[in-house]
């Protein structure tokens, strides 16, 4: 695993800074590792620290009106979290929790307010990913609320794999492990729905399993199918 120096040139959100305001940004950063399934924040909880992901999965989620756990956003490596509620000063809106160990860095709120008000461009790249994600999560709303329970599961595996997906020859996988109630959570539905969902495209060879995790084995069909039951 690299250390947070070494990592930090990695980050989007810093990816204008200078060399010399990377090195500015530096003493700034802490370390701190969690293992699989530990919360690292809980919804409602004070907003202490702005995180990035190093290594490892994040599932940020919330609870239904049903008591039912939805997942709102998996995040990957050199994705930021805790960001919204950090900048503007209210309790975390969501839980986030390790899907596996998980390595982060993170910023205390006091210190990455002082480095967006001294770097504006590092507070735009900050800004400009929640608006997108926003949009996203609006999007999922409306999807979960609208569409079919088969396009919703292939729009998630689609989105995974455009922002997960690592090619191994026509194949995507995505580089995750995902369990078919993860799936479930993220699109609403039952752990059996899932079940039986993933098993149809499965047999019709649009997906498969590989060492845990789902590979995308027919990115035609699968847009195809989402064409045509949304």
């Amino acid at each position: 695993m690299k250390k947070s120096s070494e990592y930090l040139e990695q980050i989007p959100i810093f990816a204008s800074l200078s060399q010399q305001e990377l090195e500015n940004v530096r003493p700034y950063i802490q370390n701190a590792s969690y293992r699989k399934k530990e919360v690292i924040f809980a919804e409602g909880s004070e907003p202490e620290w702005f995180y990035v992901c190093q290594s490892g999965k994040v599932k940020i989620t919330k609870l239904s009106h049903e008591g039912k756990e939805l997942i709102i956003e998996i995040i990957s490596p050199g994705d930021f979290f805790g960001g919204f509620a950090v900048i503007k000063g209210f309790p975390y809106p969501a839980n986030a929790v390790a899907m596996e160990d998980t390595s982060v860095i993170r910023i205390s709120r006091q210190d990455i307010i002082s480095l967006i008000e001294k770097y504006p461009a590092v507070m735009h790249a900050i800004m400009s990913n929640l608006g997108m994600r926003v949009r996203d999560f609006h999007t999922s709303l409306k999807s979960i609320a609208l569409d079919k329970v088969e396009s919703r599961i292939v729009s998630v595996l689609l989105k995974l794999a455009e922002k997960s997906g690592v090619q191994d020859g026509a194949d995507v996988v995505i580089d995750m492990r995902l369990t078919k109630q993860d799936i479930a959570e993220m699109v609403g539905t039952t752990v059996e729905t899932s079940i039986r969902v993933m098993s149809q495209l499965k047999k019709t060879g649009a997906v498969s399993e590989k060492d845990g995790r789902i590979v995308l084995t027919n990115m035609g069909l699968l847009r195809e199918k989402l064409s045509l039951v949304q």
